[in-house]
């Protein structure tokens, strides 16, 4: 079978990589996001996908267009190449009927929810913010909606309480390629499965408004953007932003007087604060311009004490 594969970020590496080592299916090529920039150094930096492919295969045909479905060039050489079906993965861009029709097959999208929940850009992010237990892959037949195509098949994982969006994309990265491939291997005995648009909710991009903490939320709602939004949500303290990464949900009792304020210090462990309903002990977090710290760290070294206010 032969594949082309579009994807970007770290999440569609794994997929990638097992379709490469795989004999049954041969890439005849790979669609990328441009080059960009970045750290500190400014450097032209590669995404993921296009040096894991890069590191694979370095004579794989590899194509980085700012606008496919306006890029005739492109367009052309992939039609050209007769594949049997496209694979996405978290590539960046919406693909054109033109594009989606090409292949054999179509084009079998791997997202990283349970459709037809968390349509969208963001599904990992919002299923743990929204305190999900449970989320998955499914691989789906594309079409011109935004993750509206026909369901092939569904992974199940389950959330762990210790779960922030880092690790649970690694899993679920390593998840979706394996059922890509059991999908690609039983595509012509699988009845896809139309989606219950009533079902759907949708996971949009998240913005810097996402990332500020509302100390008036309960404590679960403040722990799970913190888990989801990791490692950007932040709070101010001393007129200073202070991001918090780590935190453990510790009561669910309610004062309104004290909501945003250092509660107890916990030797060892860091320091509690009260939301809107119960508290939060902060056990990581990282002052402005300064490493990762234990929240038991930050409490020596900033001399924190009791009744401060975030």
């Amino acid at each position: 079978m032969r594949v082309v594969f579009f994807g970007t970020p770290d999440f569609a590496v794994p997929t990638l990589e097992k379709l490469l080592s795989e004999p049954d299916f041969e890439v005849v090529g790979v669609v990328s996001q441009p080059d960009t920039r970045r750290g500190r150094g400014n450097q032209v930096s590669p995404p993921p996908v296009k040096a894991a492919a890069i590191a694979k295969n370095p004579d794989l045909k590899i194509w980085q267009p700012d606008r496919l479905k306006k890029d005739r060039v492109v367009l052309a050489e992939l039609e050209a190449l007769e594949a049997d079906v496209f694979v996405v993965v978290a590539y960046g861009q919406i693909l054109s009927k033109k594009i989606l029709s090409m292949p054999k097959y179509g084009c079998i999208n791997v997202h990283g929810s349970l459709l037809p929940k968390y349509r969208g850009a963001a599904p990992i992010q919002w299923a743990i913010a929204n305190g999900e237990s449970t989320t998955g892959i499914t691989t789906m037949q594309m079409d011109a909606g935004i993750d509206t195509g026909a369901m092939l098949l569904k992974a199940e994982l389950e959330i762990l309480t210790e779960d922030n969006t880092d690790t649970l994309s690694v899993k679920l990265a390593k998840l979706g390629a394996d059922l890509l491939i059991d999908t690609l291997r039983r595509l012509d005995r699988i009845t896809p499965e139309p989606q219950d648009d009533s079902l759907t909710c949708y996971s949009p991009m998240i913005g810097r408004e996402d990332w500020e903490l509302n100390w008036n939320l309960e404590a679960i709602a403040l722990h799970n953007r913190i888990r989801a939004f990791y490692p950007n949500c932040y709070t101010n303290f001393r007129e200073q932003k202070l991001k918090i990464t780590k935190t453990e949900v510790t009561t669910e009792d309610v004062n309104l007087d004290n909501v945003g304020k250092v509660i107890e210090i916990r030797k060892s462990k860091g320091f509690v604060v009260q939301t809107g309903k119960g508290s939060l002990l902060i056990k990581e977090l990282q002052p402005a311009g300064k490493k990762l710290q234990s929240g038991w760290d930050f409490v020596n070294g900033a001399r924190i004490v009791i009744g401060e206010s975030f």
